[in-house]
């Protein structure tokens, strides 16, 4: 990735975030056939999974794992919905992001360290606004919601650290979730 590839403006961007990547050319410029109507591309990463290197993208809607090889395809979808956690490990150039879905886990290796721990930021942060947003608010909930609270601000630290979302991204999205208390 790093380059301009001419396929769409989300894609096009979501790849010049990743950085350089080996093999995903094929995936990147068919990546559009594999998305739902009004689906669009956050970031994008290399890896493995099931024994076959591939792409993995991050859409406003789902987790893709895509590879599109000149004798098969494989597709892997996860919705956000059915994902109940995520978790990145890594070495000094490559790491794992394993995502728990519907009671199964799913590990694609060799992500590249930079945009495995951004894309896995990233994730997170997905994860906790949406259960944040479908969590009922109750006055009884006060000392729930302090916690809940710190551990929102805790995940936007770390998503600014892992370099997922830029200083200006931060300032907002932490004033809105000052702002929601």
């Amino acid at each position: 990735m790093g380059k301009k590839y001419n396929v769409r403006p989300d894609i096009d961007e979501a790849a010049e975030k990743a950085g350089p990547a080996i093999g995903s050319r094929r995936e990147i410029e068919n990546l559009p056939n594999v998305l739902w109507e009004g689906e669009t591309v956050d970031m994008l990463a290399s890896g493995i999974y099931g024994g076959g290197n591939g792409l993995v993208a991050l859409t406003n809607q789902r987790l893709v794992f895509f590879k599109h090889g000149m004798m098969s395809q494989k597709l892997e979808d996860f919705p956000l919905s059915n994902i109940s956690s995520v978790q990145w490990s890594a070495g000094l150039l490559m790491g794992t992001l394993s995502v728990f879905a519907s009671g199964n886990r799913a590990d694609i290796k060799s992500v590249a360290k930079a945009p495995g721990e951004a894309l896995s930021g990233r994730l997170r942060m997905l994860l906790a606004t949406a259960k944040t947003q479908a969590m009922p608010t109750t006055p009884a909930a006060a000392p729930t919601g302090a916690q809940d609270l710190a551990a929102r601000l805790a995940v936007l630290d770390q998503l600014r650290v892992a370099g997922a979302i830029t200083d200006a991204e931060y300032q907002d999205r932490r004033k809105a979730i000052l702002n929601s208390i």
